[in-house]
């Protein structure tokens, strides 16, 4: 199935994980691809390995992501569709009130502000895709109930409003908008702590945790035909995990102790 023949699609934080492998689905469908990071040698690297074009892109500068869209219609001639993947998540430290502001504003700046930019400067080439136009944003299951990372789940909760106002504003201009959450995903941010990743698939439903590969479906979906009729939504792509409580369901309980 190649349902981006004539597509051109600009991803950021390509270089690896979830945007390496939504890169890699995207040009096996038939699309020009951007591979874009903000370290230029991971861009390259992903690059070569699916046949796509790579750029250096740093979201939280204007004029990084401004250049990066213009790459992008100058190599291709258009752009059909932005994935916003791009973000940054520091740690917490042990008590909210010892919050400095330095790595809290850069979550927002990457998180937030990023796909604002990118939002800013993707949208009138966007909307010149004769009603292909799509932009599909990586928010987090972080959003949605309590996982940690005040900083970070803030920035994905505050995703969520964008995706319906933009998506409200864009739709007369054949641009659609939504936005995928992710649970937790076996990507080189989890390379450290093999055995903590090994634990928290007990937590899920369906029994593990996620692949890069179950987002990249999940985001070329929302921007392809097929979901010509979906704008302004937000899809969990979480193994079930929203739907139950990850504290306790992998505890032993007895008849009625949780009632």
């Amino acid at each position: 199935m190649r349902r981006f023949e004539g597509h051109a699609v600009l991803i950021t934080g390509a270089g690896r994980g979830i945007g390496a492998a939504t890169a890699a689905r995207f040009a096996s469908e038939g699309a020009k691809v951007l591979v874009t990071d903000a370290v230029r040698e991971r861009a390259e690297r992903v690059a070569q390995e699916i046949g796509a074009h790579a750029h250096a892109c740093d979201v939280t500068d204007t004029a990084s992501v401004e250049a990066a869209v213009a790459h992008a219609v100058a190599s291709f001639g258009h752009l059909t569709v932005l994935v916003n993947n791009a973000y940054a998540c520091h740690p917490d430290p042990p008590r909210f009130e010892d919050h400095a502001d330095e790595p809290w504003y850069a979550d927002f700046e990457a998180t937030l502000h990023g796909v604002y930019r990118c939002c800013r400067a993707a949208l009138p080439h966007l909307a010149r895709a004769d009603g292909a136009g799509a932009i599909v944003t990586v928010g987090s299951v972080n959003a949605e109930s309590a996982f940690g990372n005040h900083a970070y789940s803030a920035a994905k909760a505050a995703l969520v409003g964008l995706t319906r106002t933009l998506a409200a504003e864009s739709a007369p201009r054949g641009v659609r908008v939504n936005l995928v959450e992710p649970g937790t995903i076996r990507t080189p941010a989890w390379s450290d702590r093999p055995e903590t990743l090994a634990r928290l698939a007990s937590c899920y439903p369906l029994g593990r945790v996620g692949e890069p590969d179950d987002i990249a479906a999940a985001i070329a979906f929302l921007a392809s035909r097929d979901a010509a009729w979906i704008t302004g939504v937000t899809l969990p792509v979480d193994g079930g995990i929203l739907t139950t409580n990850a504290a306790t369901a992998v505890l032993p309980s007895r008849a009625g102790e949780w009632a």
